[in-house]
């Protein structure tokens, strides 16, 4: 167990980076990120083979996105008000059950698609609380003048199990069946859980910073409205959640089953491909100083639109990997950096509830976005589908972006 020292090295020792603390939970989210990323591969294969049908991929998506509306500012409530670390080890028992269901289903070929729908339902329920919660708690972990380092850091794991979990997926479901990914996802919860229980509870704050704490959803809405660097960071994010997420994560599976042809080892190495570029993108805003972040923004935008109209024309497997990596590497960037903006500027009292509200530009806006580009993708096909949101996001983008540099002007920096 922690001793009383520990419990308050990140505030006793600002220099001090990383703390041992946050270490733990960078090992334990890493393994724990990489059984997802599995599951995620060999849950798209699934799909895949249970339906051709991309407006049906929409409903799964929309199905898990539905409870993130209704609940994340819940979850962000929660996360200011209750122990963190609590709510983290309840959502993860939640995903071990889950999984280990599925994967049972899956095994005895008993797996339909009404089971998937429950599942993403429930899944979705789970992350309206964990969402808010991990993303409060990373910068609790660090000194206040170590925030960016820490989400940037935050960011890179996520990302760089990107590179591992598709992979060993794809090496899984070609030896052993989907099921297997499943099943090792739900042992790998258990590295993020032992890590949430070596780490200290937070410093308690001044009463006026207690008092906040308890306060509702508008604390964290105020601040937003008021701040415009942060507005136009979230923005910037739900552009994105409209028009390329949909393409990375609803219509990927029947792009590479039905466009390009691939089984589930190709789909995997993928997947590896676009981890790549989001693992590059995260490791770059640990470069980026605070003058360069309007140009970087800038340069990321261009870079998602050409990637996005290239993966439209993509005929083989190199193109589309290439097209990919540059895709996440100019989402992870501006979605990174867009997101330490917006940690750093969050008083710690409400930044659960700040993040809840920056989560729903990304929750909030993808199931209703998956199911337009998912029928868009059905009625005139999945290349036209890709180009016409290549084409709508370098319109929309950039009109977001020259109103994000108005607004933010040199705040951001």
């Amino acid at each position: 167990m922690p001793d009383a020292a520990e419990q308050t090295e990140a505030a006793a020792t600002p220099a001090k980076f990383p703390p041992p603390a946050f270490v733990r939970y960078m090992i334990g989210e890493g393994i724990s990120m990489t059984g997802t990323w599995m599951q995620a591969m060999a849950g798209g294969w699934v799909m895949a083979g249970l339906t051709t049908s991309a407006t049906m991929l929409g409903l799964v998506n929309l199905m898990g996105g539905l409870p993130m509306i209704a609940l994340t500012m819940t979850g962000g409530l929660f996360a200011d008000k209750f122990d963190k670390r609590l709510i983290l080890q309840v959502c993860q028992v939640v995903q071990i059950i889950l999984s280990l269901t599925l994967g049972y289903l899956i095994g005895q070929n008993s797996i339909e698609m009404w089971h998937i729908f429950l599942a993403a339902f429930l899944l979705g329920v789970s992350n309206a609380f964990e969402m808010p919660a991990a993303s409060a708690l990373v910068p609790e972990l660090v000194a206040k003048e170590h925030v960016a380092r820490a989400v940037a850091i935050d960011r890179a794991v996520f990302h760089g199990t990107r590179l591992i979990g598709p992979a060993a997926a794809g090496y899984l479901v070609a030896q052993f069946g989907e099921s297997s990914a499943y099943y090792l996802n739900a042992l790998t919860f258990l590295a993020l859980m032992v890590a949430l229980l070596t780490i200290p509870p937070r410093p308690v704050g001044s009463a006026e910073q207690e008092e906040k704490r308890k306060g509702g959803m508008g604390e964290g809405a105020k601040h937003i409205l008021k701040d415009r660097p942060s507005l136009a960071m979230i923005l910037l994010m739900a552009t994105n959640t409209i028009f390329v997420f949909p393409v990375m994560i609803v219509l990927l599976p029947l792009y590479s089953r039905l466009v390009l042809k691939l089984d589930s080892q190709d789909m995997g190495w993928l997947m590896f491909s676009s981890g790549i570029g989001s693992l590059t993108g995260s490791l770059l805003i640990l470069k980026v100083r605070r003058d360069q972040r309007p140009w970087v923004l800038a340069t990321a935008v261009a870079l998602i639109c050409v990637a996005l109209t290239s993966l439209s024309y993509a005929d083989s497997f190199l193109w589309a990997a290439g097209s990919l990596t540059s895709l996440a590497l100019g989402v992870s960037t501006l979605v990174g950096l867009s997101n330490t903006v917006v940690q750093e500027r969050a008083p710690a009292e409400i930044r659960g509830r700040v993040s809840a509200i920056a989560g729903l530009s990304f929750f909030g806006l993808l199931p209703f976005a998956g199911m337009i580009m998912a029928a868009l993708a059905d009625w005139i096909q999945i290349r036209p589908a890709l180009l016409t949101a290549a084409i709508a996001y370098a319109v929309i983008g950039c009109f977001v972006l020259l109103w994000a540099g108005k607004a933010a002007g040199e705040e951001i920096a």
